[in-house]
Order: structure tokens, then C-alpha cells, then sequence
């Protein structure tokens, strides 16, 4: 059996998740192995830290990311603050608050749920009034809801939750960089990142922080592995129960993380760069600058979209600023269309899930894919699939609309 060199075709990727990387992500990528003590590599993970609390907006002393997937870092928080029978309240307005409610229950939670239709968020009154009735330890919620395009108002529930000592967990993933996240501003006690969508970094670590309200709780429950323990670590004695999780053992990643650098796993390494780069691009452009950036692109789409005759889903008033969310036309196989995209432009949107699934198309604008040449791309290529479809389309009018936003103001 022969086996051909690896080649990936070259996509432009316009859904919620994974992006496109920035070219300068991928080169950092290529940067030499060097081991995971070694001190030019502690100091990028010095530095990595800092500069997550500076997209976090936040002053917490750990900010750090959890090896794998986005659900890792959700997975990390939730299992090193779970004992079981703690009582968790999620409000659920899509897939991934369905999935907080899992990792919760897996973690022998007492798990409490609101739920809003699909394509709304929750008045923060109705959350704040929730938490009185049943008096959590947690609330768990997600900000930036990929699956209904969706952005839940937080800083009303983050004061609640400071006054009523709850700890209010966050699932940014898909806002973070690309959306306001002040962790600070608005009590959030932990939050859960994305690489994979706005920071334009590829999938394989998820970014976390958290105040000192959970490393609390974290030291009372504080366990060292016996083949690298101290005999002051063996005597330590837990006040509570040990984390069920070894690999997403808070307290133990903090003493890898941490001036103790005590082994805990292999770093991984070229993550690392591109994490690095990632933020430091960010950083760059500027966190303000960044998101209006996310917005301005998204007038765009929306303009070309709905001179298209195309109906847009959702609540528009908490519209999350980097996945516009489109009713598919009545009529139309939105699967053969996708797939039409993709073969005949190479261009991908996301479908959606549950309800939405067969409803709606997702169309990413995160990161490096929030760009003018992949808006217009997007719109040119959606409408002549669309007519290949036979839908009934403004011919001609999405790209005018969009160009339209673009020849006013100057902008990059």
C-alpha cells in the first residue's frame, strides 16, 4: 500500500468552529521542539499566561490552558469544584448549556435547569430570581452560544452570584477575543476559552481562568501524585474530597503551571507556540480595535444576506458578533447546498443541532476568516448556489449591499 504525502485541500472556512488559522499562528507552529523545563520554554508559558489575562480582562494569577479540546478547559473547572450532591444551576438556551449539564451530572452534581427557546437568552432577572429558589454552590452558563448564534448578558447574574456567594463558571469559548469577556468586571469566578474560533489558533487547548474564590477550594482538596510527592505532600491533609480527575486536576496544574513547575504531563509544545502567537496577534491589533473589527464584518454579511432575500434566525438584540445564524428557505436542502459550497467553491458554513438542525445555516466571521475578501466570497458563492437550487433570490443585490458597507467607512 502506497501512501501519498499529506495534503489537505485549501478551504475558506466560514463556520463557527475551527477557523481559519492566521499564516503566522501556522509558522510559530514550525518553531523547534524544545523540552518542556527547559527555560526558554517556561518562560513562553510565563508569558502565555500573562498575556491570557490581558485577553480575559483580568488581574487572577491563573490564566493558563488546559491541554485538549474547548470541553477540556469546561471539564477542568467543573470536576476540580464538584463534590457530589452540590447543587448546580445551568440555563440552558442551546447545545452547549445541554453539555454543561452533562460534565455536571458525570461529576455527581445536583443539577438544576432553566431553559429559553432556542435563538433567545435569558433576562438576567429570571436567572438572578432562579439562583433565590434553589440556592446553588454553581451557576454554569455559557456566554456565546455557537449553536443559535446567541450571546448571553452577564454582568447583572455575575453581581448576584458575588453577593450570594455562588460561583458563576462561564463557557466563552466561542466570544473570547472576538467579544467583550471582562472576568472582572462582571465576577465571573472561571472561564473557559476557545482556540479554535476567534483566537485563530488551531483546536488542541482550552484557556482558563479563575480568581481566588476557586483556589479555595482547590487547596482543600489538593492531592500530589505519590511517585513524585514530597514527604510534606503525603502529610498534607484534605479537608475535602480529592478531585475525581487526575489529568484535569486544577490544583495539580497549578503546580505545573506554577513556580513549582512539578511534573504533572507533557507539555504541548507547538500548541504552546501557537498559543503564543495567537494572543500576541491579538494583543497587537488590540482588544477594542479586534472586536469592532467583529462587528464591522458582520454588518457586511447581515447587509449582503438580506438584500440576498434571506431571513435571518434569531433574537437580534443579543446576536453574538462572530456567527450570524440564516433560516434556511423553505423548500431548500440546506445540506445539498453546504455541500455545493464546498465542491464547487471550496467554501464551508456550518448547519445546526437539535431543533435547529435542517433550520438554519451558521456562518462563522471569527478570527482570521473575519475578513473582507471571505465575506464577499461567501455572499457570491451563497447566491449562486442558491440559484442552482432554484430559491428565489435578489440576483445580484448581496455583493452590492456588502460593498456598500465597505466603501463607507475605511477600514481594514
Amino acid at each position: 500500500m502506497s501512501i501519498s504525502e499529506l495534503q489537505a485541500p485549501m478551504r475558506t472556512i466560514m463556520t463557527p468552529g475551527p477557523v481559519e488559522v492566521d499564516p503566522r499562528v501556522l509558522r510559530a507552529m514550525s518553531t523547534p521542539i524544545i523540552g518542556q523545563f527547559d527555560p526558554a520554554f517556561t518562560s513562553i508559558m510565563n508569558e502565555n499566561m500573562e498575556m491570557l489575562r490581558q485577553v480575559f480582562q483580568t488581574k487572577n494569577r491563573w490564566a493558563f490552558p488546559v491541554d485538549g479540546t474547548s470541553r477540556s478547559g469546561t471539564e477542568a473547572i467543573l470536576c476540580s469544584i464538584i463534590e457530589p450532591g452540590d447543587r448546580v444551576l445551568v440555563p440552558i438556551f442551546g447545545r452547549f448549556g445541554h453539555l454543561l449539564v452533562e460534565i455536571c451530572e458525570r461529576y455527581g452534581a445536583d443539577v438544576h435547569t432553566i431553559e429559553c427557546p432556542w435563538g433567545e437568552v435569558f433576562d438576567p432577572q429570571t436567572v438572578i430570581e432562579e439562583i433565590g429558589k434553589i440556592t446553588p454552590k454553581i451557576v454554569a452558563v455559557v456566554h456565546g452560544e455557537t449553536s443559535t448564534g446567541r450571546m448571553q448578558p452577564l454582568e447583572e447574574i455575575g453581581k448576584a452570584c458575588l453577593e450570594r456567594d455562588v460561583l458563576l463558571i462561564v463557557d466563552a469559548v466561542a466570544s473570547i477575543g472576538g467579544a467583550e469577556v471582562k472576568t472582572d468586571e462582571w465576577h465571573l469566578d472561571g472561564v473557559i476559552g476557545g482556540t479554535q474560533k476567534c483566537l485563530s489558533v488551531p483546536s488542541g487547548m482550552a484557556p482558563i481562568t479563575y480568581n481566588e474564590r476557586i483556589e479555595t477550594i482547590l487547596s482543600k482538596r489538593k492531592k500530589v501524585e505519590r511517585g513524585i510527592a514530597t514527604q510534606e505532600d503525603l502529610l498534607f491533609s484534605r479537608s475535602g474530597r480529592p478531585i475525581a480527575s487526575n489529568y484535569f486536576d486544577l490544583s495539580m496544574l497549578q503546580d505545573y503551571w506554577g513556580p513549582r513547575r512539578l511534573n504533572h504531563h507533557t507539555e504541548a509544545t507547538s500548541m504552546n507556540y501557537a498559543l503564543h502567537e495567537g494572543l500576541r496577534l491579538v494583543l497587537v491589533e488590540g482588544l477594542k480595535p479586534r472586536f469592532e473589527r467583529h462587528k464591522f464584518h458582520e454588518t457586511a454579511l447581515i447587509a449582503g444576506l438580506e438584500a440576498m432575500g434571506l431571513t435571518l434566525f434569531g433574537d437580534p438584540e443579543h446576536k453574538l458578533p462572530c456567527v450570524t445564524c440564516v433560516e434556511i428557505p423553505y423548500g431548500i436542502d440546506g445540506e445539498s447546498v453546504r455541500k455545493m459550497l464546498l465542491e464547487a467553491f471550496s467554501i464551508e458554513i456550518a448547519s445546526s443541532f437539535g431543533p435547529l438542525h435542517g433550520k438554519i445555516w451558521r456562518i462563522g466571521t471569527m478570527g482570521y476568516s473575519c475578513r473582507k475578501e471571505n465575506i464577499l466570497s461567501v455572499l457570491g458563492a451563497l447566491e449562486a448556489v442558491l440559484i442552482r437550487h432554484r430559491a428565489k433570490v435578489n440576483r445580484g443585490e448581496a455583493l452590492q449591499a456588502a460593498l456598500d458597507v465597505y466603501t463607507k467607512p475605511i477600514h481594514n
